[in-house]
């Protein structure tokens, strides 16, 4: 292994560590400001449109979504593990969980966040504006959206347009998957995708003695 592996990047890499109580803290604000306006918005636009159906709120092909998400979610998993190991080495640091326990902890509320989204970016704003403007152009905004809305949370820009690799092909699978439209298979690609990034993923590579 050359002079710029794993071992250099052990000495080089600051390692920001947590807890669940340091997790709470964020989760907390992000249910509050994120996670509830989210739900309720959608919501709020299922019970009035007549045209629900664009929204994703369906199991789809439920065969179909099941086969998308076994094959989805565990190449989303390493490959946001493979990104955040790349970005860290580009930015120096990283946090990451202290304990197995916050780890879980964190996976935890992964669970809601990626369908809360899903339902949010895919089904609102894609299938919503889908109706209106066309697959297509709502495609492109819905993704856009979905990315730069990332730069809210002050996430480093390179860690922001890396969700793209999330946005893009979760839009297309809501958008070109046979069957109606469904929140389901993307979902569960969503929470691995997450899992793999934040986490999960960093408290994986520190295991490995990667960071």
């Amino acid at each position: 292994m050359n002079a710029s592996g794993p071992s250099t990047l052990n000495r080089s890499t600051r390692l920001v560590r947590t807890d669940i109580p340091d997790s709470w803290a964020w989760i907390r604000f992000d249910l509050l400001v994120r996670i509830v306006p989210f739900m309720l918005a959608y919501a709020f636009v299922y019970e009035l449109d007549t045209r629900r159906a664009a929204l994703g709120w369906s199991a789809g092909r439920l065969g179909v979504q099941l086969i998308f998400a076994a094959v989805a979610a565990p190449l989303m998993l390493g490959a946001a593990v493979w990104v955040q190991l790349w970005l860290t080495r580009r930015r120096g640091a990283l946090s990451v969980p202290a304990s197995a326990r916050d780890a879980w902890f964190q996976a935890g509320f992964y669970l809601i966040n990626g369908p809360v989204e899903e339902a949010f970016f895919r089904g609102l704003v894609q299938g919503g504006l889908g109706v209106m403007l066309g697959v297509p152009a709502s495609f492109t905004i819905a993704t856009a959206i979905y990315v730069l809305y990332h730069r809210l949370g002050r996430w480093p820009w390179s860690d922001t347009f890396a969700t793209a690799l999330v946005g893009v092909p979760l839009g297309l699978a809501f958008w070109l998957l046979p069957g109606p439209p469904s929140l389901l298979g993307v979902s569960i690609a969503h929470i691995a995708a997450t899992c793999g990034f934040l986490g999960p993923g960093p408290y994986l590579l520190k295991r490995l003695n990667l960071v």
